[in-house]
C-alpha cells in the first residue's frame, strides 16, 4: 500500500474519531482550518449542557482555555494559566489576535515572568500619606485677610446684615441714647467682616486649606499636615470629621478668628491654655466649637453697634473685632476654670458670656489688655488660678478691671457672674452650643 493510501486511511480514522466523540458528548462540532504555523485547529467553541445551563469553553489556537487551572510558569502550559489582563498588558494577546507568529518558549517565559513581577509589585504599592509630602507652610492672619480683600465677595455682600434693624420707638431711642454710629470710612471694612462670615470652606482654595492646616498644627504642636477629613479634627474640638460642618452662623470668619488666636505671639499661650483646659478629664469642652460660639457673640455685639465707639477711636474694625473675640474667650475661660464648669453647664455659660459681652465691651477689651501685660511680665494673671479656693468668685476680677478703668478716667463696673439657677427660665431654650 502506498504512502498516500496510508495517509488517506489516517485522515479517515481521525474524522471517524472526531465524529464519534461529538456523538457521545452530544456536541455539534464544526471543523475550521486555520493556517498558523502549519497546524489545523478547531475554532468553534465547545458547549456542555449541564442542568439546562451552558458552559462556554473558548478555544485559542485550538487549546481550551480553562479559568480554574493552576498557574504553570515552567513553559508547559503558559497560555492556559495566564490571565487575559496580563496577556493584554504584555502584548501577547494583541499578537495572537493579529495572527502573528507564536513566540518561542523562551520568549514566552520571559514575558510571563515580567508580567508576574509587575503584578506582584502592584500589591506592595502604598498610597503616599500627606505627612510624607512637603508640609504646607503656615499662613498668617494678615495673609489670609488679604486674600479675602482681593476676592470678589459680591454675592455674599448681598446677604449681610451689618446692623440691627430697628423701627419706631426703638429706632428713636437707639439714635438718641445708643452708641455712636460707625464712621463712614469704616463701613466697607465692617461689611467685609460680615461677608467673610457668609463664606463657606472651599476645598479648591489653597488659602482655605492652609488656614485649616495652620490651626491644627499650632494647637497640636506638629509640623506635619493632616488629611482634610478624619477623626483627628475632633482632637481640636470639632464635632465631626469635617470642620466646615460646624461653621453655622459664622462662616469662614470662625476659622479666621481661631487663626488669629493661634498665630498672634501674644495670644498663642492663652489659646494653648484654653485648649489644655478643653482636654480636662471633667471640665472638657469642644475647643473649636466653643471658639465658633465666641465668634458668633463678637459678631452680634458688632451688629448691635456696641463696638462702634472703639472702632471709631482706633479707626479699624477687624483689629477691634479680633481682640474682642479673644477677650470673650478669655472671659469664658476664666469663668469655666474658676467656677469648675462642665459641658453640662455650657448653654448657661454661653448665654451669660453673651449678655456680659453686650453690656460691657469696653471692660472686656481692657481686661484682655491687662491680662496680656501681666502675662508678659512673667506673673500669673488673676482669674486663671488652678486652685478654685483661691479664686472662687469673680469680684476680684471686677475689682482689677475697675482699677484699670479708673486709670482711664472712667468708673469701672464690678463684674458679676450670675449662677446657673439665677438665669430666667426663658433662656434655657436659647442657651446651647451652636
Amino acid at each position: 500500500m502506498t504512502s498516500e493510501a496510508f495517509k488517506g486511511q489516517d485522515q479517515e480514522h481521525i474524522r471517524q474519531r472526531t465524529y464519534s466523540y461529538a456523538m457521545e458528548e452530544d456536541i455539534d462540532v464544526t471543523s475550521h482550518t486555520e493556517a498558523l504555523n502549519g497546524l489545523s485547529y478547531e475554532c468553534k467553541p465547545l458547549e456542555e449542557i449541564t442542568n439546562g445551563h451552558s458552559n462556554h469553553k473558548p478555544l485559542m489556537n485550538g487549546l481550551i482555555i480553562s479559568h480554574n487551572v493552576k498557574d504553570h510558569t515552567n513553559g508547559s502550559a503558559p497560555l492556559r494559566s495566564l490571565p487575559i489582563s496580563a496577556l493584554k498588558q504584555n502584548g501577547l494577546l494583541q499578537t495572537l489576535a493579529a495572527g502573528g507568529d507564536q513566540p518561542n518558549p523562551t520568549e514566552e517565559n520571559m514575558e510571563l515572568e515580567k508580567a508576574r513581577e509587575e503584578w506582584e509589585a502592584l500589591e506592595h504599592v502604598q498610597p503616599a500619606l500627606n505627612e510624607d509630602l512637603t508640609p504646607t507652610p503656615l499662613i498668617s492672619f494678615n495673609e489670609a485677610l488679604q486674600y479675602f480683600q482681593t476676592t470678589d465677595l459680591g454675592d455674599f455682600l448681598k446677604n449681610i446684615q451689618p446692623t440691627i434693624r430697628r423701627t419706631g420707638l426703638a429706632a428713636i431711642t437707639h439714635f438718641l441714647f445708643g452708641p455712636p454710629r460707625l464712621h463712614r470710612e469704616l463701613l466697607e471694612e465692617r461689611d467685609l467682616v460680615f461677608a467673610i462670615a457668609q463664606c463657606p470652606v472651599d476645598n479648591s482654595q489653597t488659602v482655605h486649606m492652609r488656614v485649616l492646616q495652620t490651626i491644627y498644627k499650632r494647637l497640636i504642636g506638629t509640623k506635619l499636615d493632616c488629611p482634610r477629613y478624619g477623626p483627628h479634627w475632633e482632637n481640636i474640638g470639632f464635632q465631626g470629621t469635617d470642620p466646615s460642618t460646624d461653621l453655622r452662623g459664622t462662616g469662614f470668619l470662625g476659622l479666621m478668628h481661631t487663626l488669629y488666636f493661634v498665630m498672634d505671639p501674644e495670644t498663642l499661650p492663652l489659646a494653648r491654655d484654653i485648649f489644655k483646659l478643653s482636654q480636662h478629664v471633667t471640665q472638657n469642652f469642644p475647643f473649636s466649637v466653643m471658639s465658633i460660639n465666641m465668634t458668633r457673640i463678637a459678631l452680634q455685639v458688632l451688629r448691635e453697634e456696641a463696638l462702634s465707639k472703639e472702632c471709631n477711636r482706633r479707626q479699624q474694625v477687624v483689629g477691634v473685632l479680633n481682640e474682642f473675640y479673644v477677650a470673650t474667650y478669655l472671659h469664658l475661660y476664666q469663668l469655666w476654670k474658676t467656677q469648675q464648669k462642665t459641658i453640662a453647664d455650657s448653654g448657661f455659660v454661653l448665654k451669660e458670656v453673651e449678655l456680659f459681652a453686650k453690656k460691657n465691651p469696653k471692660q472686656m477689651l481692657r481686661r484682655l489688655e491687662v491680662f496680656l501685660k501681666e502675662r508678659q511680665a512673667g506673673g500669673i494673671p488673676r482669674g486663671t488660678s488652678p486652685d478654685p479656693q483661691g479664686q472662687q468668685s469673680s469680684p476680684s476680677l471686677g475689682e482689677r478691671a475697675a482699677r484699670a478703668g479708673a486709670g482711664q478716667g472712667s468708673k469701672g463696673k464690678e463684674m458679676h457672674f450670675t449662677g446657673v439657677c439665677d438665669l430666667p427660665p426663658d433662656m434655657e431654650g436659647e442657651a446651647r452650643l451652636i
